[in-house]
């Protein structure tokens, strides 16, 4: 996929991620072509970039698989934004219809266990928070069943993910929607949102195991080395589920377009989780996290040491080495033959990615290239089906020891 300044979109581009509202709706769909109007709805409420399978509206790519359906993420974030309201209205919580959803993202979740996550949803900046829930939710009962827990366990991560920013009901709407970063009075009170979904946790009557809910809620922003917050705990003190919690919360937020900052991709999420963030987060669990990550998504264009290169697929425990099409030389002149390497068999693989172009960047590029590097994914996937060859994901995922 290549993500696109929204200026930059044409009419009957397919979408790579789809667009949702604060409650659950969906502006644009992934998988659908853009519009005029639709461009024009993107620039109104201020998204900046999107994801798009190809440049030339003439290729049809479909985006990758997720990891849950795309009625259960709606589903899922119109319950997290109700449940918003309901706690902060009367302090009460659906538990019924929370429950229901934790079962369907955890169904959804086995049902496609051999997909990686690729890029995950956009959303209009006021439901940043409920989208943010959900994916929090899904990529840490991602974690859960990778590391082999069983499946109540999975379900109980499940509803701690989409519980665990409810402290923020208690900030300002000014707060959370600001576009610029937040001052040191404002940060110290959006740093009170963890203690007090705990304590909003803690005060629902109906709510199973709202003790590790709640705890999950407190330790969300703790780090493993004691320089997180609220509490300055160290991983000995983290329970578990916080932990997983903890690294999903980042990267999701990391991945996720704000009024003051850019969407990183996610292999710039990785480098900064592993090196710049080193120490905050178990190490394990990171490792096993990323494991099932796509870092380059299927489609993204890449320049490597060989030349310049498109995404063909990524597997599991193998995402920093995908197997990619090679199609022009390092100056950009397209190859009279393609060539697919798999740099997970190519010594220094991971190495040899220097650079993945967004943005205007990507944009110039492929202009001047005169051609769509979408085109060459989409020929190798016909040769793969006249083949029989089916793309794989997920394999057999180790057993990770949880500390």
């Amino acid at each position: 996929m290549l993500r696109l300044p929204v200026s930059k979109l044409k009419d009957g581009m397919v979408l790579g991620q789809s667009l949702f509202n604060t409650a659950g709706g969906s502006y644009l769909v992934k998988g659908q072509p853009v519009t005029i109007d639709y461009i024009r709805k993107l620039r109104q409420i201020g998204i900046q970039s999107v994801t798009v399978t190809s440049m030339d509206p003439a290729y049809k790519l479909p985006p990758p698989p997720d990891v849950i359906e795309e009625k259960t993420r709606i589903n899922a974030i119109s319950t997290v934004y109700n449940t918003f309201q309901s706690i902060e209205e009367n302090g009460t919580l659906d538990t019924t219809a929370l429950q229901r959803v934790t079962d369907s993202i955890v169904f959804d979740l086995f049902e496609n266990r051999n997909n990686l996550v690729q890029l995950t949803d956009i959303r209009a900046h006021d439901a940043y928070t409920f989208a943010h829930s959900v994916n929090v939710a899904v990529l840490s009962a991602m974690m859960g069943m990778l590391c082999h827990m069983p499946r109540d366990e999975i379900s109980l991560i499940t509803l701690g993910g989409l519980l665990h920013d409810l402290g923020k009901v208690d900030v300002s709407s000014d707060i959370l929607t600001k576009n610029r970063g937040l001052s040191d009075r404002e940060f110290k009170i959006m740093k009170k949102h963890p203690l007090d979904g705990s304590r909003r946790i803690l005060n629902v009557s109906d709510l199973p195991k709202k003790s590790i809910l709640a705890t999950i809620a407190a330790q969300h922003h703790e780090h493993i080395d004691g320089s997180g917050y609220p509490n300055r705990i160290t991983g000995n003190e983290m329970h578990r589920y916080a932990k997983i919690t903890a690294i999903a919360d980042v990267y999701d937020a990391l991945t996720s377009e704000r009024p003051y900052k850019k969407a990183y991709m996610p292999n710039i999420a990785y480098n900064i989780m592993h090196n710049i963030s080193k120490g905050q987060f178990d190490q394990d669990l990171l490792d096993t996290f990323f494991n099932n990550v796509a870092l380059y998504p299927e489609g993204a264009v890449l320049k490597t040491t060989f030349g310049f290169a498109v995404v063909k697929e990524s597997k599991f425990g193998r995402t920093t080495t995908p197997i990619i099409i090679l199609f022009a030389d390092t100056n950009g002149k397209l190859l009279n033959e393609r060539s697919v390497i798999d740099l997970y068999e190519t010594p220094n693989g991971a190495k040899s990615i220097q650079v993945v172009p967004t943005g205007n960047e990507l944009y110039h590029f492929i202009h001047e290239l005169g051609v769509d590097p979408s085109y060459y994914l989409e020929e190798e996937r016909k040769k793969d089906a006249a083949a029989g060859i089916k793309s794989s994901g997920v394999t057999t995922a180790p057993h990770v020891k949880l500390s």
